[in-house]
């Protein structure tokens, strides 16, 4: 009997771009055998346009945005309680290559005889074919032999990455949990991948590709909102458990350097060293919940 594959995605007053990706998804030379939206309260169209253009689709619509973190919770939770044996986990502007899907369930052949891993990852392209910058994966270096054999097939792996096409497997969810709502944007895929990793085995497959229509090769010091979430979210990960002590420093280091950015880019006007400054205490002030 072969795995359940359950595509889910999330969504928020995205119409458009999401008809694009729903596309795709349903044009995969293996196709998912279900496909799940969740809908955070868009109000432009969205539901009225599922309903009516991709009737199959099951459709979970949120009475509040409750931001990609916690509509992720709810996706995973949903396709988890479903039966999926491999949740394909997509933002709802990712147009995935017809065979992206196809490459990611092959690499499992290529692993002779190791363990199951947790979960893989497609190369997420912007559209000039370049890897988008708030997509790269986070690779292992500290192991050289499993890099090694990783590479032998034609794979790398992974101590983190995003939910921009992720096929995450039941044991990692049974294991792990689900996403943390409270971060609620910017940077829950990453703890919740570093924490399904801390213990678990993943892999980039550079032969999955899929194309992450955003408007511009943004990063996380792009804008005010996004910058004050990174920073925030990167400081409740400096709490929390997703990364050993011993990585820690590094992470920590890729707060200053994000931060050195962000304020480069404003001049370090009055605004954004406020923002810097409650995205600091923010995440310094919260009793952040344990995984569920």
């Amino acid at each position: 009997m072969s795995a359940r594959v359950v595509a889910a995605l999330v969504t928020h007053n995205r119409r458009d771009v999401l008809r694009q990706t729903l596309a795709a998804v349903l044009a995969q030379d293996r196709p998912p055998d279900g496909v799940l939206v969740v809908d955070n309260a868009s109000s432009d169209g969205t539901a009225a346009m599922l309903a009516q253009e991709f009737p199959g689709v099951e459709v979970i619509e949120l009475p509040e945005n409750v931001g990609g973190a916690g509509g992720y919770h709810e996706a995973v939770r949903a396709a988890h309680a479903g039966g999926a044996d491999w949740i394909w986990l997509l933002d709802d502007d990712t147009v995935a290559r017809p065979d992206a899907l196809a490459q990611l369930l092959a690499a499992l052949s290529t692993l002779n005889g190791a363990a199951a891993p947790a979960l893989l990852a497609s190369r997420v392209e912007w559209r000039d074919g370049e890897p988008h910058p708030m997509n790269r994966p986070t690779i292992r270096r500290r192991d050289p032999q499993a890099l090694v054999d990783a590479v032998r097939s034609g794979l790398l792996p992974l101590r983190a990455t995003t939910f921009v096409s992720l096929l995450l497997s039941r044991a990692a969810v049974d294991a792990a949990g689900l996403p943390l709502r409270h971060f609620f944007f910017q940077a829950d895929d990453i703890e919740y991948t570093a924490r399904i990793l801390r213990g678990a085995t993943g892999y980039f497959v550079p032969a999955s590709v899929v194309e992450h229509r955003t408007p511009s090769k943004h990063t996380a010091v792009g804008d005010d909102r996004r910058f004050f979430h990174h920073a925030r979210n990167t400081v409740y990960m400096l709490r929390g458990s997703a990364w050993a002590p011993e990585e820690k420093p590094a992470l920590a280091w890729s707060l200053l350097r994000s931060a050195v950015e962000y304020l480069g880019a404003n001049r370090a006007s009055p605004g954004s060293v406020r923002t810097l400054g409650r995205a600091l205490a923010a995440g310094l002030a919260r009793s952040a919940p344990p995984p569920p």
